[in-house]
């Protein structure tokens, strides 16, 4: 093939076959190699679908790149809902002038995550725009799972006493991507978090059929995605900020550059809100887990303040933490 795209490989015509037979061979299977307009496949019991975009600048950053990105997004808001991923659809922007060893190793990301995942690529769609009309590649990709029997998890299902727990460390996504982004160097070197979640919620379940809320707080950050659960359920939430685990060179880069970690984008963490009397298992397992060894109680849910989130800050007062307002961090995800 050509070694850059060409407006061409988006036709429909030869070129455009030609690009996506080229990729069909890391993703085969037996409902996406008959390409067809859409999958048809079987499913029983309850479903979760789900759907998202990504156009992080740059597609390439320290701990991953848009295509992994891409995979554990979908993966994780399906997670988020106590399903188990199965099927992704993945469709692509592609700016001319993208050089074609780009598009290959973004691919070739999307197939191991998709593998470590273990879900199928069953569908999708390429299109190419005119140089300058975009910046390199976006990609959209939908997900399909299946939720087992019993499980009912809900933003909107948090109740007084239950306890907040966080899977690790914040930060971590957002500086990497705005390190690489801007060519800033640390001490300490920060990589993405982005990672597949939806084994550690299976791990999760296995100890308790009472998980109230998941959410990863992705964009907008660990206070947002409180500020969201709060306000779904109607109820408040209380955190101490000295439970709330922040790598070195994540808290020296926020420093240096003014922000606030409780904003900054996550893509491998979650938040789970449960019964206080189940809180303790949930996190030994999840310390189990590569994926959350650093899990830990963070706060509990109250009657008082419903709707707002408030912090116990490491000085002993009380402050509140507002949702995100703006953009901390633009194209981050």
């Amino acid at each position: 093939m050509d070694e850059k795209i060409l407006l061409a490989h988006g036709s429909g015509g030869k070129l455009s076959h030609d690009l996506v037979e080229s990729f069909l061979p890391l993703f085969d299977n037996r409902l996406l190699d008959k390409l067809d307009d859409s999958a048809v496949f079987e499913l029983g019991g309850r479903l979760a679908f789900t759907t998202d975009s990504y156009v992080v600048s740059p597609i390439f950053f320290p701990g991953g790149d848009i295509g992994k990105l891409a995979v554990c997004g979908t993966v994780n808001d399906l997670a988020m809902s106590g399903a188990t991923p199965l099927y992704l659809s993945l469709s692509l922007i592609i700016e001319e002038g993208l050089p074609m060893a780009d598009l290959q190793k973004v691919m070739a990301s999307i197939k191991k995550s998709a593998e470590e995942a273990g879900v199928s690529v069953v569908t999708g769609d390429t299109k190419v725009i005119n140089r300058g009309s975009a910046d390199k590649l976006f990609i959209n990709t939908s997900g399909i799972g299946v939720v087992p029997p019993g499980v009912d998890i809900s933003g909107s299902g948090a109740k007084p006493g239950d306890s907040i727990i966080l899977s690790g460390t914040i930060g971590d996504h957002g500086i990497a991507v705005m390190s690489k982004r801007e060519g800033l160097e640390f001490s300490s070197p920060v990589e993405s978090d982005c990672a597949p979640l939806h084994g550690l919620v299976a791990d999760m379940l296995k100890v308790t059929g009472q998980i109230h809320c998941l959410r990863d707080p992705t964009r907008g950050g660990l206070a947002s995605t409180l500020n969201e659960l709060a306000r779904q359920s109607g109820v408040g939430m209380r955190i101490e900020e000295e439970k709330i685990p922040v790598r070195e060179g994540v808290h020296a880069a926020c420093e240096l550059l003014g922000l606030d970690p409780l904003y900054v984008a996550n893509e491998g963490k979650l938040v789970a809100v449960v019964p206080k009397v189940e809180a303790g298992k949930v996190v030994d397992i999840m310390h189990k887990s590569p994926y959350g060894q650093q899990a830990a109680i963070i706060g509990e849910v109250v009657t008082e303040h419903p709707g707002r989130v408030v912090m116990k800050t490491s000085l002993g007062a009380s402050r509140i933490v507002d949702m995100l307002v703006g953009e901390l961090l633009p194209r981050i995800c």
